[in-house]
């Protein structure tokens, strides 16, 4: 199964022409993009994930984390251009839940395009797990157990044909804030999960359910064979996890925690469950990006936070909170630097070539991977 990237720029590579964008200034760069936006009005919707640069989400209609911006723009009877400011496989989503059959039913077979403003936004937790590999450890490990009885788990950071594969073996989609519940969900059907691409947040979801570590082995796709396990591991196995994570959260650590427990007493520890293990037992508050915001949002003034998550997404929220003491939770620099590719000047440069009729970095899944997907994200959606 494949993703098709529908390129309908007739220019030769690179495909992003350095000048005259990259000369232009932020203000310059601005004013075009606010003519477009003012051009296209409520037909164009600018998707800024929480991730995002300032300047970026400062001309995004909508900001939020994937699947929200995904469903929020579906939801638009006036939409009919996206620009996805994030990465590749959100976009996939988009395009997928935009055009599922029944929108495309209302406008009359009309597709909306879904368009990724540097195709090297990607995601390392999502390259982590190629289709091809997941395949093969699905074929390698019915040599020691009955897949029929596993329950393919995928999480909402994963390629297009990743949510295909668990759509069409019963499995399911999950997002870091349901995982808990798709989990649940898995095991009232069936003994074992295979947990993919972020092995952090399948063992933090899966240990507050309860399940020993003894029964979560890491399968490593790149090992000689079966992932680096024996039989008995994976016979004795109830939640496979695929050795994959976020690079973002996987830099925070326990020793982070502590220096700032040390020197602020009353400070509260905010993470993500993309972090380790260590870091997460460690925490006083583990949560989606959506539960950080407004964990932050609700806090009285004065409250102390330490947060494990993107840098960007933690600045914006000093600036949106000064009533609070925020700080970044390692003293590392760590922010999502695939995300960081997109900066105002593709962003003009997509939106331009988009209103000139000759439409560049257009993301459209493939018609049988997108039915499979969205299977398995409709079943995650009943999950209550």
């Amino acid at each position: 199964m494949s993703t098709t990237v529908k390129d309908t720029s007739a220019e030769s590579e690179p495909r992003f022409p350095l000048p005259p964008y990259k000369s232009l200034g932020n203000e310059a760069l601005a004013e075009r993009i606010a003519a477009v936006r003012a051009a296209y009005g409520k037909e164009l919707l600018i998707l800024g994930h929480h991730y995002q640069q300032d300047e970026v989400i400062a001309h995004s209609d909508l900001r939020g984390d994937s699947l929200q911006l995904s469903q929020m723009a579906a939801a638009s009877s006036d939409c009919r251009a996206i620009v996805f400011c994030g990465v590749h496989f959100m976009a996939e989503t988009a395009d997928i839940v935009a055009n599922r059959p029944e929108k495309l039913a209302e406008r009359d077979g009309l597709r909306v395009p879904v368009i990724l403003p540097d195709m090297a936004a990607g995601c390392s937790m999502a390259d982590m797990a190629a289709i091809e590999q997941v395949e093969a450890a699905w074929e390698e490990l019915g040599e020691v157990i009955d897949t029929s009885d596993v329950t393919p788990v995928t999480y909402i950071n994963s390629a297009a044909s990743l949510k295909a594969f668990c759509g069409q073996r019963d499995g399911i989609v999950c997002t870091s804030s349901n995982a808990a519940a798709v989990l649940e969900w898995a095991f009232a059907r069936k003994r074992r999960v295979l947990f993919f691409p972020d092995q952090h947040l399948g063992r933090n979801t899966a240990r507050a359910m309860g399940i020993p570590l003894e029964q979560m082995p890491v399968w490593d796709p790149f090992a000689d064979e079966l992932g680096g396990n024996d039989r008995a591991a994976l016979e004795a196995s109830r939640v496979l996890l695929w050795k994959g994570h976020c690079s973002v959260h996987q830099m925070f650590t326990e020793q982070h925690v502590e220096q700032f427990r040390a020197k602020f007493p009353e400070i509260k520890i905010l993470v993500h469950p993309e972090c380790p293990m260590e870091v997460v037992d460690q925490a006083d508050i583990v949560g989606s990006t959506g539960k950080i915001l407004r964990t932050v949002e609700e806090a009285p003034a004065g409250s102390q936070w330490a947060i494990g998550t993107e840098l960007h997404m933690v600045n914006r929220l000093k600036t949106e909170h000064p009533e609070q003491e925020i700080h970044f939770l390692s003293p590392i620099v760590c922010m999502c630097a695939t995300m960081y590719r997109i900066d105002l000047a593709h962003l003009c440069w997509t939106l331009e070539n988009l209103q000139a009729d000759t439409p560049t970095n257009v993301i459209e899944v493939d018609e049988e991977v997108a039915r499979w997907s969205l299977l398995a994200l409709e079943r995650m959606l009943e999950v209550k």
